[in-house]
């Protein structure tokens, strides 16, 4: 693995958010290391092909990156923000299902995060 790669993992494995390629570039800048965006989506793409990282994608945002531990994903259906949810394991119901080896899946479930819906409310009692 590259140093810029490692340096890219690192970031992903220590953040509490699911970051932009973009939002790894500001990190990668705040904290020293010059490295041109296109070599952070290079590595990106490099890293997610490894598995070593997920790709969670989400009609309309820009690609996020995550840590490959086992886990699915709240995605609000407004915002578009991402929160980790862990379900119990699906993997040996889906199989039950298919006659075909799976290999893994990534579960999104679409909700409305709390600030979207305190925004709502807010908005609901402004035009009364």
């Amino acid at each position: 693995m590259t140093k810029n790669a490692q340096l890219i993992l690192d970031i992903i494995a220590h953040s509490s958010d699911h970051l932009t390629a973009e939002q790894i570039h500001m990190v990668l800048r705040e904290s020293g290391h010059r490295m041109a965006l296109a070599t952070v989506y290079n590595n990106l793409a490099q890293l997610h092909s490894e598995g070593r990282v997920r790709k969670v994608c989400v009609e309309g945002y820009p690609d996020r990156y995550d840590k490959m531990t086992r886990h699915d994903h709240l995605v609000c259906r407004v915002c578009g923000k991402l929160a980790d949810i862990c379900f119990k394991d699906l993997t040996e119901l889906l199989q039950s299902q298919t006659d075909e080896e799976l290999l893994s899946y990534d579960l999104q479930v679409s909700y409305i995060c709390p600030a979207c819906r305190r925004t709502a409310q807010s908005a609901d009692t402004t035009d009364l």
